[in-house]
């Protein structure tokens, strides 16, 4: 591991994507490049001249230092040059946040899955825990997707949901049946805005879409 000494001249360039991506410099071993590095939920990812797919959950050694984020596998030691980004990737991987708090599921929050039959993610909403509702009564609510005909329902979930509620349409990852620019553009045609993108599991994607606050609160 490097230790010391004048730290290595590398870059990080921020990404246009979900903040936990960005164009870097990643020493490994004998090799040296420049690439995309991105933190995933489980995974530590970089593409260049060579490539690292590095769990956390195998990782043996993780520390900032000298804008280096540090880290050592079962493969060796990896130092990614990501500047001020180091200590907070750090945090992340030594800390993550869980999947119901990217998603934005408070305790006691009101749930409704439409669709959506996943046991594992049902699992984890009833040790939060969180109780479940209607449409019309949920603050959370899960659309599962896999085809544009299911879009179908998101006019009408958007005149039916609470103003406050936030609906999360869970979509196939890099699926050509259902790619990401018909999700947003489906939302949109609702009247709904997009606010952010979420990893809900290795193989979908979700995307949240809450009410314009301008559409928020109706004279009476």
């Amino acid at each position: 591991m490097h230790r010391g000494g004048p730290p290595y001249h590398g870059f990080c360039e921020e990404g246009p994507s979900l903040g936990d991506e960005c164009r870097c410099t990643v020493r490994w071993g004998e090799q040296a490049g420049e690439g995309r590095a991105l933190l995933e939920t489980d995974l530590l990812l970089f593409r260049g001249p060579f490539r690292l797919a590095i769990p956390l959950a195998a990782m043996r050694q993780v520390q900032a230092e000298a804008g280096e984020l540090q880290v050592t596998w079962e493969g060796g030691t990896a130092a990614f040059v990501l500047g001020e980004r180091a200590v907070r990737w750090a945090e992340k991987i030594l800390h993550p946040r869980s999947r119901l708090d990217k998603l934005d599921v408070a305790p006691g929050a009101a749930v409704c899955l439409l669709g959506l039959n996943v046991a594992d993610f049902a699992a984890e909403l009833q040790q939060r825990p969180v109780r479940f509702a209607p449409v019309e009564a949920a603050t959370v609510l899960f659309l599962a997707t896999a085809t544009p005909a299911d879009l179908a329902p998101l006019p009408a979930l958007a005149a039916a949901m609470p103003r406050t509620a936030a609906l999360w349409v869970v979509a196939p990852r890099g699926s050509r049946d259902l790619p990401e620019s018909a999700v947003l553009g489906a939302g949109r045609a609702a009247g709904l805005t997009d606010t952010k993108v979420a990893r809900f599991s290795a193989t979908h994607t979700a995307h949240k879409f809450v009410v314009p606050v301008s559409r928020r609160y109706r004279a009476t």
